[in-house]
């Protein structure tokens, strides 16, 4: 199956703010100083490289990394209760609770997905708890900018906004599409939820169009195998 359409769309979104210096890709080495670079895409940053570890815990050895704040530890101990060094939905749910707020299990399997350790997808160890934390404390950042009447929801025009700052320039069908799916707005864990949709469809289609053309050309297998995940996972 074959896509034509940009997944950018200049014409109708603003300047994009500037972003800040840390960046939850870790899959790319960037050079010293982040750049930006403009594509169908967006305008996004060059990820910077996943930090470094330190601490061991739990009997894998896999550390936090240096200069996690030790309330983000203290908030994965609580309730790694076997001392595995590894954590599940519930426990996630549970632990960020604890920082932020206590998401919908839905949110929380999208997250876990996203951020998944790579030797169990069911469970997160301290890196990518510390990832996700990070992550979370941007995507709250943003949400709070753009929610100008502090309702503590935004509405269509703030989610374009609010999605275009993180680099994701959205096609306003798509956004219609996007804001359809909640009652009277997204609060922050729709918000979540809904970002992390965005941003994971669209990396998994980066992968399919290395050029950054806004197209691709997919077999059916493809499609579904990149499309299911979203449907499926969080129910």
């Amino acid at each position: 199956m074959a896509t034509s359409r940009p997944y950018s769309s200049h014409s109708t979104a603003p300047s994009a703010p500037e972003l800040p210096p840390q960046s939850y890709d870790h899959h790319h080495q960037p050079p010293p100083q982040q750049q930006q670079h403009q594509s169908y895409y967006g305008q996004y940053p060059t990820p910077s490289p996943p930090p470094s570890s330190s601490s061991s815990y739990g009997p894998s050895g896999g550390g936090f990394p240096a200069g996690t704040s030790p309330d983000v530890i203290r908030a994965f101990q609580m309730v790694d209760r076997d001392r595995s060094g590894f954590i599940d939905e519930y426990e996630l749910q549970q632990a960020l609770s604890s920082g932020y707020q206590r998401f919908n299990l839905r949110t929380i399997r999208l997250l876990m997905f996203l951020f998944k350790n790579p030797n169990d997808s069911l469970k997160i160890g301290p890196m990518e708890f510390a990832a996700l934390w990070s992550c979370l404390g941007h995507w709250r950042a943003v949400f709070e900018r753009f929610d100008r009447d502090r309702s503590g929801k935004i509405d269509l025009m703030e989610l374009r906004d609010a999605l275009y700052s993180l680099g994701y320039a959205i096609p306003p069908s798509v956004l219609q599409l996007l804001i359809s799916k909640y009652d009277n707005g997204l609060n922050f864990d729709s918000f979540v939820e809904c970002g992390m949709i965005v941003k994971g469809l669209t990396e998994k289609f980066k992968e399919k169009d290395p050029g950054y053309t806004g197209s691709a050309t997919l077999s059916y297998d493809s499609f579904m195998s990149l499309v299911i995940p979203f449907l499926v996972s969080y129910d």
